[in-house]
This record gives C-alpha cells, structure tokens and sequence, in this order.
C-alpha cells in the first residue's frame, strides 16, 4: 500500500504569514525550509523555539507534527495536532494529517472520525478524499475506500498512486481484472516507477500467467536495483518454473541487503535441502530460529536436513519442539515415530505413531476448522514448499513485512561529566536546559576550556598548549582544581590508572566536591566498559525483531560488571549536591548497568522533574521502560527526548514503537 509522506502537499499550506516579531518569522522560515528539504530534526529544532517564543503559534505545532510523522514520532505527532487543533479548531490541515497519523497508529475509527470534519471544512479538497481511502483500505472497508478512489480520479485522473490503491482494493475484493486495469493505467501514467510492474506481476502470478510476471519483475529491478521486493518475488516464480539457480540468486540478492530477513532465509534453506546442500540449508534454518525462536516450520524442515545427515537425535529434538509449538502437528509425530524407530525407541515411536493416527482422525472430522490449528494434523498438506508473504503461515511465524528485521543494538546515552573543549559551550537562554550557577562558577574557575555534558568534542585541538599551561600551574600549587584539570587531560589520552590518581589527589584536598566524585565516577565506569570491551563484551541494552528487549553481551555470554566503586562516588555526589539533575541522571545510568531498573527509572524520573528539558533522561527511561516492556510509556518518552533535540530517538521509534497494524 503507498504510503504519502505528509510533506507531499505541504507547499500548497505554506502561505504567507504575518509574525509581529522578526524572531518569530526567521524560525519560521528555517524550520520551514527545514521541513521542505527533508530535515526533520533541524525543523522540530527551530518550531521548538518559535513555540517557545510564543505558545499559541498554532503553525509551530502543525508542522513540528508534519516533521515528527515522517521521523516515525507517531505518537508525538499527534499530541501536537492536537495542540494545533486547540488554538485554532477551524485548521483543516490539522484535521486530514491527524487523521493520517491516526490511521498509522491503527485508530482508523478516530481517523474517520477527523477527516470527515475536514470534508466538512472543506468538500473541495480532494486529497481528503484519498487519505479517507487510504484509512478504508488500512480498516479493510474496501468498497468504501474505491468510492473515495473514484472521487479521488474523477478531480485528479493523472495521479499514479490512486490507480495503485484503487488497484489493491479491487484485488482485496477479488476482482483481478478490474486490478489489472489500475495496475496498467498507473504504468502508462508513470513508467518508470517500479511500484506499478511489481503490483502487476502479483497478479500475473495470481492467474498463472508466470511468465508475464517475471517480465515485469525483470522491469522492476532494472528500474531499481534496491528494490528487494521484486528479487524475493521473482525468487518464489523462478523457483516454480524450476529455476533453481536463478531463484537462490535472487534470494541471495535480498540478503545482501537484508541479512538479517527470516522469510527470505527460510526460503534459501529450503532450496539449498533440495539440492542437498545441507549445510547450508542448516546456517540458514539456524538463523532463522535465532530470529524467531517460536517459528514452528524451521524447526519441522531442519529436523528434515538432520535426518538426511543421519543425526536422528538432533531431528528428535526439532520434531518435539515443533510439537510443543503446536500439539496438533500430526506429521511432526509422524516424522518423530521413524526417527525414534531408526533410534531403536519402538515402544514411543509406536505411541508417537498412534498419536498421529489420532490428531488425523480428529481433523477429518473437523475440515472445516482447516484454517486454524487442526490444519497441522492433515498430512495431505507439504510443509516444506517456498512461502509467499501472503502465506497463511506467515503471519504466525514471520514478520509479514518483506524488510523488517535488524540487529540493532541501542545503547544508553552515557553519562554526564567534564570534558575538555575547545571551547566553552553556548549559554543562550533557548538552550540551556538547566540554570546551575555553582556548576558553571566551576567551570570559570578551570584553567582551560571545558564543558559538561554527556557526549565529549570529537577532536580536541591545541593540547599541547594544555599541557604547558597546565604543567607551569601545577608548579606553583597542585590545589584541586589544577588536579582536577590534569585528570581531564589525562583521560583524554586513555591514561585512566593517571588520571584516577589525580582525582584521588584533587579529593584528598576538597572532599567535599561534588564535582570531583562525578568525574571519578565516570571515569571508574568508563574503566570497566574499557577493560569489558578488550573480551568483546560490552553489555548493551538489546531490541530484537519481536519488539522486546533483552540485555545480551556481543558473545552471547554474559558477564556481570562491579559499578560499586561508581555508584559509591555519584551517591557522594548526590549528598553533596541533591538537587542537581545530571547526578540522578548519572545515578539511573550506573543503576541500570548494574542491573537495578527500578531505581534507574526513579532516578531518571527524578532528574526529568527537576530539568525537563534533559532529552538524555527521557531517552534513556524510555529505553528502559521498553526493556521492561512498558512500550507505551517508553515510545512516549523517546518522542519527547527527539523533541528536545536527542535525534537518535527517531531510529528508535521508527523500529520499536510500531503499531500491531503496522508490523
């Protein structure tokens, strides 16, 4: 189904606009043209501070929300829809991308709700007609949503991707030739667009016409060699038509992209059984499991390629998981009954046999329920042939979208500490996030430039000037801020074992600074992430392609790392200085990597009470929140921390904070 960007018609809502203040119009017009060049980030950044400068400016929500939508910041991007809508509830342009961001969060009866005001509004727009389709389509209202095509065609007959939608609905409905139709009038409409030849070779296929949709799909991938769609398709076709080499080049071709893609691993593993490449076939079903360990066909068709290897026990083993997965699986205990004979195990093999007899005996007496689990009893069916997306397995074993799987790992934003810079950092009112008169009487008194914040400079110019500055104070009085300075400077140049001696040093003078047991702090955890890695196992906070989260070590195994010695000197800190954010944000890092989330969760809550404006602590409890598999909650702290500026947020979103109708 095309998806419009909600930019598409944004030129068309971009009239003149009167600010009464120059600030107001020159953030404006940069976030505007932000917005219009696809820089979304850069765009909530300056609507941010217009909607600072004045609140009621309706237009800073409306688009700030246009940018959080193509960020993937669903949530986000309603919440300030709904903004727009409050200062001013006439804005028709609210009302339609409201609802498209509400039917992208599978709250179709909201979004029809919202477009019909804007119909209301304004009958003569007929985009609106084309999003209501779009959310008839999405709530499989199909008749309706070819209604709202037609409008759509009969004021805009030259627009492509109504053709391709009104082609889908027809399909939906069964009519393959009204289908056909669309399919060709959005090609001669727009040739060189691939959408149209892959749509149309799904319905070749569907009438048998193989051929006719190879030569589409050949089309597709010249047109667009990334398209992996169309090379996992043609894959299924050349398969059928016996192309065996062909069709593992295909697949092969999506795996270049897509390494991590379960349906088209599974499909591979087949073809490499069938041509006895066994081994291979095993990688992949492996791979396979490890991306869906409840994905009950690998585990039937690898017990297939262990009994061809002769390794009946590990075929056991696959056959009884299949059938723990699904109790009605009757060819998986009839496989296991000749596996446990060949084992010498007569007496269960004769039981698993009997077992078979039975689960076949009840699903013919219950064919019609052949669609739902009964169906793994009838052993007329192959449960070894190549699956399509719209395979009824699919659905219960795979993401039924083609490109959805990545490894990613999503890591905690660190901590915040001193750093050396170049320069000082900005202090503009708009930008700072948290007043500290103390922290930055601190920060004067340091010899040299230095900032706090959670991510240091990329490269530090003109250390040696540094040094020579440094050293020449140190000569006349080695007080605390000058050894705290050396140890900024030594940790600087990884010299950790240096530079925890200076801080040793700095606090046997000024016990009582809170700004010295921060750094050391950092420094110790620094340390033991530094000394985990040299073993490749840097403990990381892990999303995998169901939308949970686990904590794993790069190698598999885990290790347990001692934060104590951090934990001790950031709860010093914290006594010293209890109000101060960036130490409980601190305190929620060091609680989190040693395993106490609840207390990580308090005290990130407790730094966000203080600052609100720390995107760090929002991103970094919506993180946890995930991993504690509170998903809304967590989706909707990752959707302010991107507010605030934490960019990385967005990828986050995009991945995890889908919709069940969107995976």
């Amino acid at each position: 189904m095309y998806k419009k960007p909600l930019i598409l018609f944004l030129l068309l809502l971009l009239g003149g606009r009167a600010c009464a203040q120059y600030d107001l119009d020159h953030f404006y017009s940069y976030g505007r043209q932000s917005l219009i060049d696809g820089k979304y980030a850069l765009a909530i950044e300056n609507f941010n501070i217009l909607s600072r400068l004045d609140s009621t400016v309706y237009e800073a929500y409306f688009f700030r929300g246009i940018a959080k939508y193509n960020l993937g910041d669903f949530n986000g991007a309603q919440r300030d829809f709904d903004r727009t809508l409050h200062f001013n509830p006439i804005y028709t342009p609210a009302y339609h991308y409201r609802a498209i961001t509400l039917s992208r969060m599978g709250k179709y009866d909201q979004a029809l709700k919202d477009l019909e005001e804007a119909v209301d509004l304004r009958p003569s727009y007929t985009g609106l007609y084309f999003s209501r389709g779009v959310t008839y389509f999405l709530s499989q209202q199909f008749d309706k949503a070819i209604k709202d095509f037609d409008m759509f065609i009969r004021k805009q007959p030259k627009e492509a991707d109504a053709y391709l939608n009104r082609g889908a609905c027809y399909l939906f409905t069964g009519d393959t030739i009204k289908a056909l139709n669309d399919y060709n009038t959005a090609i001669k409409l727009r040739r060189y667009d691939p959408e149209g030849y892959v749509r149309r070779s799904r319905v070749y296929g569907m009438q048998g016409n193989t051929d006719a949709a190879i030569e589409d799909l050949d089309t597709a991938v010249r047109l667009d060699s990334t398209n992996t769609f169309a090379f996992f398709y043609r894959a299924l076709l050349r398969f059928e038509k016996k192309d065996v080499r062909g069709a593992l080049d295909d697949l092969n071709r999506v795996l270049e992209d897509e390494p991590g893609n379960a349906l088209t691993l599974y499909n591979r593993g087949l073809i490499l059984a069938r041509v006895e490449d066994y081994h291979g076939a095993l990688d992949d079903f492996d791979r396979v499991i490890n991306i869906n360990p409840d994905n009950v066909l690998a585990y039937f068709n690898r017990a297939a390629v262990f009994v061809e290897l002769g390794r009946y026990r590990d075929a056991m083993d696959d056959y009884s998981k299949a059938i723990n997965l699904y109790p009605d699986f009757a060819q998986a205990y009839m496989n296991r009954s000749f596996v446990k004979q060949r084992l010498g195990q007569y007496t269960s093999s004769r039981k698993d046999y009997e077992i078979a007899r039975q689960k076949i005996a009840e699903y013919q007496a219950q064919t019609r329920d052949s669609a739902g689990r009964m169906a793994f009893a009838d052993t007329t069916r192959k449960y070894d042939h190549l699956l399509s997306l719209d395979a009824d397995f699919a659905r219960k074993g795979f993401d039924n979208e083609l490109l959805q799987y990545r490894d990613v790992d999503i890591r905690l934003k660190p901590l915040f500490k001193f750093h050396a810079s170049d320069e000082m950092a900005s202090t503009n009112y708009l930008n700072r996030r948290y007043d500290d008169d103390a922290l930055e009487s601190f920060i004067a008194s340091l010899p040299f430039a230095v900032k706090f914040a959670a991510e240091k400079d990329e490269k530090i110019s003109d250390t040696r000037r540094r040094n020579e500055s440094l050293a020449s104070a140190l000569k006349n009085d080695r007080n605390a801020v000058n050894l705290f300075s050396k140890a900024l400077l030594e940790t600087e140049g990884s010299q950790f074992n240096a530079a925890m001696l200076s801080y040793d040093e700095a606090l046997s003078k000024e016990p009582d600074n809170p700004y010295l047991y921060i750094n050391r702090a950092a420094l110790q955890a620094e340390m033991i992430d530094f000394i985990s890695s040299m073993g490749n196992n840097v403990q990381v906070l892990t999303l995998d392609n169901a939308n949970t989260a686990r904590t794993r070590v790069r190698d598999q195994v885990t290790h347990s790392y001692d934060y104590t010695p951090a934990l001790h000197d950031m709860v010093r800190a914290s006594e010293l200085d209890p109000e101060s954010p960036y130490i409980q944000y601190n305190l929620g890092n060091l609680y989190c990597l040693s395993g106490d989330l609840p207390e990580s969760i308090s005290r990130y809550t407790r730094a966000i009470e203080t600052a609100p404006k720390i995107g760090e602590a929002y991103y970094n409890r919506g993180l946890v929140l995930i991993y504690l598999k509170d998903k809304d909650k967590g989706c909707i702290d990752l959707s302010v921390a991107g507010e605030l500026g934490i960019t990385d947020a967005y990828g986050v979103i995009k991945k995890y904070c889908k919709t069940e109708e969107e995976r």
